[in-house]
């Protein structure tokens, strides 16, 4: 089914540069909010109950395809609505509950169901399976994002540019991992490790979601597969203070409001990407690396800050290649099935291979 009509619902920075990247490619874009906005967009807009089922069935009747920018909660609501009308459904979630949740609904969508089509899960796994792919026998899968202020201060060095709720989750979830050949879940804010990206310090350590189904794609393929958060030395120790010696994590609601509150958004931020994979080819180890530092761009005349765009362009390049019948039309799609070349290849994916400077 080729996709012409597309409903994004939540017009925040995400949202709304999601629905201008993807009326540039080609479609036709309804953006949605339950806010009055009085900001300018290229497309048109309207206002509707994002949480309400019956106003969504009202508000989506005719559309092709819908992408939901909205908070994780609302998401497996929405996916419903858009399974009852036939729709294609597409989401940046890194719920697992949630993913669960649609992929069930796949299992008799007449569209496709595509949730975490974000950057992680979302890109990165695309990036992990590419390299990982080119492994006759494949000993580790690494992958790494982090988004980060380029200008750190205090002794968090962290601004909440996404969703509080969202890195919550990720930072209190368990997280899911292959080691040493066996599936398993661990604790977050563990396995802290080094790494270096243009010189610049950072730590990684394990958080929720960040992997969508790669365990299961290559269970009986890799020995050792895991996601990790960069962010800059420190951060993790405080983390771990505040939620679990604070007892913050028993409220996380109010756990993202001090968070907010404290460190709020910024618009000079920073993407850290780092996927590696380890292994044999032809008889011999090697490793393979794909690491990237995205900065700020300006798009339809507007800068724009890196996670915004990055996410943005990752879900717009796979509806692109959905409606191209480059990927399946049906049921739910995996986000590492996604050829990175043809990702690269599509208007809004190429956004990862323009250069980006950092603003000094």
């Amino acid at each position: 089914m080729t996709i012409n009509s597309i409903a994004v619902l939540g017009l925040g920075k995400v949202g709304a540069l999601a629905g201008l990247l993807l009326q540039e490619a080609g479609f036709t874009v309804t953006g949605f909010d339950n806010r009055e906005l009085h900001q300018q967009h290229p497309y048109a807009i309207r206002r509707c109950d994002v949480a309400s089922a019956e106003d969504l069935q009202g508000n989506l009747q005719g559309f092709d395809a819908v992408l939901s920018c909205l908070p994780y909660h609302l998401n497996v609501g929405v996916a419903t609505v858009a399974h009852a009308l036939g729709m294609h459904y597409f989401d940046l979630t890194e719920d697992v509950g949630t993913t669960r949740g649609i992929r069930e609904l796949s299992q008799t969508s007449q569209g496709v169901m595509a949730p975490q089509c974000g950057l992680a899960p979302g890109f990165i796994g695309i990036v992990g399976a590419h390299l990982a792919n080119q492994f006759e026998s494949i000993r580790a899968i690494k992958l790494r994002v982090g988004a980060l202020p380029q200008n750190p201060t205090g002794l968090l060095g962290y601004a909440f540019n996404w969703s509080p709720a969202g890195v919550v989750n990720e930072y209190l979830n368990d997280c899911e991992v292959i080691e040493n050949s066996q599936h398993k879940w661990v604790s977050p804010m563990e396995w802290i490790e080094t790494l270096y990206i243009q010189g610049v310090k950072l730590e990684a350590f394990t958080t929720s979601g960040g992997l969508g189904t790669l365990c299961e794609t290559f269970a009986d393929r890799v020995q050792n597969l895991d996601y990790k958060t960069m962010r800059y030395p420190g951060h993790v120790e405080l983390m771990n203070f505040f939620f679990h010696e604070l007892l913050l994590r028993e409220d996380r609601e109010q756990a993202g409001k001090i968070l907010t509150h404290a460190k709020p958004p910024v618009d000079e931020d920073v993407v850290y990407l780092h996927a590696s994979a380890e292994g044999e080819i032809e008889g011999r180890e090697l490793r393979r690396e794909y690491v990237r530092a995205y900065y700020p761009r300006e798009i339809g005349g507007v800068r724009r800050t890196a996670i915004a765009w990055t996410t943005s362009a990752s879900v717009s390049a796979i509806i692109e290649m959905v409606s191209k019948g480059q990927l399946p039309a049906r049921g739910f799609l995996k986000q590492e099935d996604t050829p990175l070349h043809a990702f690269l290849e599509t208007r809004s994916g190429g956004l990862y291979e323009q250069k980006t400077r950092h603003r000094s």
